[in-house]
C-alpha cells in the first residue's frame, strides 16, 4: 500500500477500500518458484510426488495456490492482516486444495480458474477453522495458539468471517455455478457444527446424528473440492458426480478415523494429543458406541463412568485414553471408518485408469491408516 494520505486526516496512512490490499508492514511473499521448492505433497500423495511428470506440476500448481492464498488474505488493516495470516503461516496440508488439482488432471488443468477454486475451497476451511476453534475453547491449532487465545473470542469469530468474505469475493468471479456450489456446501458446514452443538432429537439414533454431522462438517467442503477442480477442467459430469460421491465418503472416513486417533496414543502421525476430545466433552465414534454397548455390558459401563469422569488430571485423562483404547468399540471404530473409505474407493470405479486414480485410491487407504 502507498503512504498517501487520507484527506481530511493528514499524517495517516491511507486505508484501501473494505481493507484489500497490502499495509506497509507486511513483506511481500517469495515468488512462487521459491515457493514450489519448499512444497512437500503429504505421505498419502507419495505417488504424485514420485511422479516425474504430474509431480513438478503439482508441486508448482500449490505454490501458486499458496501465493493467492497469501495474496488474499492480505488486509490493509494491520490488525485485520495479522489475524488472517494466523492460521496460514502455521502451516497445513492444504488437502482440500491438492483434491481440486488431482481432480483437474481428468481434465484441462491449465485453466487459472482451477487455482482459483482451490483458494476458494482452502479459505472457506480457514474460515471454518476460527469459529470451531472458538466454539470447542481449542488451545492450540496447527502447534500454534488459537487466535482466540491471542485475540479473543470476538476477534476470531470476525476473523473467520473476513475470510469467508474473501473467499465469497473470489467464488462469485468463477461464475454462477461455483457461487452456488460454495453457497450450499457453506450452509452445510454451518448446519454441521448446529447440529453437534444442539445434539440428535429425542427420536433420533446418536451415531447416525454423528455421521451426519460429519458428513455436513467434513464431507461436504472436500466433495465440493473434487467438484470444482473437475468443473474447471471441463470434465463430464458424470466424473463430477463421482468426484461428488468420493469427497463425502472419504471426508467421513477421515473425520472418524480422526476420533479414534484420539484414544490410541497415535500423536506423533497426527499432532493430537491423546484424549484431547474426551478432555473436552466431545461424544465422538468411540465414545457413542460405548454407550450403546453399556447398556448390556458392565465392562463398558465401568469404561463410560472413566471416560465421563473428571478427567482434569493427566493420570485420569490417561486411563480413560487407555481402558477406551483396549475396549472392542475402539476397534468397531476403525472398522466403520475403513467401511467409508473402502465405499469412497469403490466410488471411483468410472474415473479412467491413472495415478489421478490410484493417488485418490491411496489417499482414501491412508486416511485410516493416518499416513495422510
Amino acid at each position: 500500500m502507498s503512504n498517501a494520505v487520507t484527506p481530511g486526516e493528514p499524517g495517516k496512512p491511507a486505508w484501501t477500500h473494505a481493507g484489500h490490499g497490502v499495509h506497509d508492514s507486511v513483506e511481500l511473499d517469495p515468488p512462487t518458484s521459491a515457493i514450489a521448492l519448499g512444497i512437500k505433497l503429504p505421505a498419502a500423495f507419495a505417488e504424485i510426488a514420485e511422479d516425474p511428470e504430474l509431480g513438478p506440476v503439482i508441486s508448482t500448481s500449490l505454490a501458486k495456490v499458496e501465493k493467492q492464498l497469501r495474496e488474499a488474505i492480505a488486509n490493509s488493516d494491520p490488525l485485520a492482516d495479522a489475524t488472517s495470516r494466523h492460521l496460514i503461516e502455521a502451516g497445513g496440508k492444504r488437502i482440500r486444495p491438492l483434491l481440486v488439482l488431482l481432480a483437474s488432471h481428468l481434465g484441462d488443468p491449465g485453466r487459472a480458474e482451477v487455482i482459483r477454486a482451490a483458494v476458494v475451497v482452502e479459505l472457506t476451511h480457514l474460515a471454518t477453522l476460527y469459529h470451531d476453534d472458538v466454539m470447542d475453547s481449542a488451545p492450540f491449532r496447527r502447534g500454534a495458539p488459537t487466535a482466540h487465545e491471542v485475540w479473543g473470542n470476538s476477534v476470531a469469530i470476525l476473523t473467520g468471517d473476513l475470510i469467508f468474505a474473501r473467499a465469497s469475493i473470489l467464488v462469485s468471479e468463477l461464475g454462477p455455478k461455483a457461487l452456488g456450489i460454495q453457497a450450499r456446501t457453506f450452509e452445510r458446514l454451518c448446519l454441521g457444527q448446529l447440529h453437534e452443538t444442539v445434539g440428535p432429537r429425542p427420536d433420533q439414533d446418536p451415531v447416525e446424528h454423528y455421521i451426519s454431522v460429519v458428513s455436513d462438517k467434513t464431507g461436504s467442503l472436500v466433495a465440493a473440492s473434487g467438484q470444482l477442480g473437475a468443473i474447471f477442467a471441463d470434465v463430464s459430469e458424470e466424473l463430477q458426480d463421482v468426484l461428488v460421491e468420493y469427497g463425502e465418503k472419504v471426508g467421513v472416513a477421515f473425520q472418524l478415523a480422526d476420533d479414534v486417533i484420539d484414544v490410541t496414543g497415535m500423536k506423533q502421525v497426527s499432532g493430537k494429543s491423546p484424549g484431547t476430545d474426551l478432555r473436552e466433552g466431545v461424544a465422538t465414534l468411540p465414545v457413542l458406541l460405548l454407550r450403546k454397548a453399556a447398556v448390556n455390558d458392565p465392562v463398558a459401563a465401568e469404561v463410560l463412568t472413566l471416560v465421563e469422569g473428571d478427567l482434569s488430571s493427566d493420570e485420569a485423562l490417561a486411563e480413560a485414553v487407555k481402558a477406551l483404547r483396549e475396549h472392542p468399540v475402539t476397534e468397531e471404530s476403525w472398522a466403520v471408518a475403513r467401511q467409508w473409505a473402502d465405499e469412497a474407493v469403490a466410488a471411483l470405479a468410472p474415473l479412467p485408469e491413472g495415478v489421478v486414480k490410484s493417488a485418490l485410491t491411496n489417499f482414501a487407504h491412508a486416511v485410516v491408516h493416518r499416513e495422510v
